[in-house]
């Protein structure tokens, strides 16, 4: 059944609070252990999980596939693992993704090296627009074919390699691609290696969730860069782990306590991986009151923790390259942010955010000009100018089938009393469906229209 399409519209300031709350599961953490564990040995049981689109989105074409998956509890799923190389479908049958390019990037690199498998992939509306050629390159080299030829987006063909041979792959900025190839690798013949870029190091949840299997991987610390060693054909041991609150979710949260006068903010269990924290790092270096309690390591090598935050002055925002790989989700606020703290802020290696659910430094700069905030874009940066003296008038936002975005304009208008009406909010439940019951409990207000 198609999504229930609705829009919000946001007009009303938030009032100061004094809040403690928790945020939803992660969403990478929860896609990644349902995506391992079908091709692990035995049962894996993952509670806490993130029951979002993207989610089902892939339940559904793992069920496809011949994995059985069952609701143990609430926010608990057992996964019955099949092993590597056993996921099976009938030729030509068609795998859909929805919106989420986690679930078609990783899902497409465990099938290019599973046999006989022939089959359509495709997405909803925003997930087709997205390029996927640099991941065709890649599982090219480990013999997967992809038609028609020369076609870069979904919906593709993809037919697995009939006899997978380990690779080298050197990664970029994209932890998806890594993933791909890891994934990729553990049912190739021989051995591949992943060579990780030391200032460019992307999350590393699938790593984590794999280390357990020292006989499949084995990552080595050198001065400038990590090398990932997979041996394929290997064993892999089922799994159980608890999702924590997701750091990216949390920094919309993060970013109305900050902007909102004499308030505080507590988020409970959240990931505090330092390759997902870059958002939290940059606020703290220009003068964000951010602080962790209670931080601690979890089964998967995770550091887990509670982020306080409180009402903060923030100086002009200096965003490097470097810090692109550990906050990608996080640009659309951080823009938010820059473009109502007064001074110049500069964002460098942005151009990935291209490539997402929307173009998103394009959009956001569309949003902030409706309210007089000066932007210049190029391909690779963005300059705001931030000013407390904004046009309050009302911005409309249009359908992108892009939670961030939306989640961004609400932002926007909580902290500054815009009218803001978001078009197909609904995709806000792919990645965070408690977005608004949270705001809510914040004391935000807000109205629901139903698509007409």
């Amino acid at each position: 059944m198609p999504k229930r399409s609705y829009s919000v519209l946001f007009k009303n300031k938030i009032k100061r609070f004094k809040k403690v709350t928790n945020v939803d599961p992660d969403k990478s953490v929860s896609i990644r252990s349902f995506l391992i564990g079908s091709i692990s040995h035995g049962i894996s049981e993952v509670k806490n999980v993130l029951e979002s689109e993207d989610l089902f989105s892939t339940i559904d074409c793992l069920k496809k596939l011949g994995v059985k998956i069952k609701k143990s509890g609430k926010k608990n799923y057992l996964i019955y693992g099949k092993g590597l190389g056993s996921l099976y479908i009938k030729k030509n049958s068609l795998l859909n993704c929805g919106n989420s390019g986690t679930c078609a990037r990783l899902l497409i690199g465990i099938l290019s090296t599973t046999p006989s498998i022939e089959v359509r992939i495709k997405g909803d509306k925003s997930l087709n627009k997205r390029n996927m050629i640099k991941l065709i390159k890649i599982m090219n080299e480990f013999g997967a074919q992809f038609h028609p030829k020369n076609k870069f987006n979904l919906p593709l063909k993809m037919i697995s390699s009939a006899i997978p041979t380990g690779i080298v792959y050197k990664t970029g900025v994209s932890s998806q691609l890594k993933s791909a190839a890891i994934l990729a690798s553990t049912n190739a013949y021989g051995q591949s290696t992943v060579v990780e870029n030391k200032n460019f190091e992307s999350r590393d949840h699938t790593e984590n969730i794999l280390l357990k299997n020292s006989n499949i991987l084995k990552i080595r610390k050198e001065k400038n860069k990590s090398i990932i060693k997979i041996s394929g054909k290997g064993h892999l041991e089922c799994l159980k782990l608890s999702v924590f609150g997701d750091p990216s979710s949390a920094a919309f949260l993060a970013a109305i306590t900050m902007l909102t006068p004499n308030s505080y903010l507590k988020i409970k269990n959240v990931g505090l991986n330092p390759k997902r924290t870059g958002f939290y790092r940059l606020m703290k270096m220009h003068g964000a009151k951010i602080i962790y309690e209670k931080v601690r390591r979890n089964n998967t090598n995770e550091l887990v923790g509670d982020i306080c935050i409180k009402s903060s002055k923030l100086k002009p925002i200096r965003a490097s390259a470097k810090i692109y790989p550990s906050m990608p989700d996080e640009y659309p606020i951080s823009f938010i942010i820059a473009a109502l703290t007064p001074g110049v802020h500069v964002f460098k290696g942005i151009s990935d955010l291209s490539n997402k659910e929307s173009s998103r430094a394009y959009e956001i700069k569309k949003i902030l000009n409706q309210i007089g905030i000066k932007c210049k874009l190029t391909r690779d940066q963005m300059k705001i100018f931030g000013t407390n003296k904004i046009k309050r008038k009302s911005i409309k936002v249009s359908s992108l089938g892009d939670h961030r975005i939306c989640m961004s304009s609400a932002v926007l208008s909580l902290v500054t009393s815009c009218p803001v009406h978001i078009r197909g909010f609904e995709t806000v439940n792919t990645s965070s469906p408690s977005f608004l019951k949270t705001i809510k409990a914040l004391g935000g207000k807000f109205e629901i229209k139903k698509a007409s």
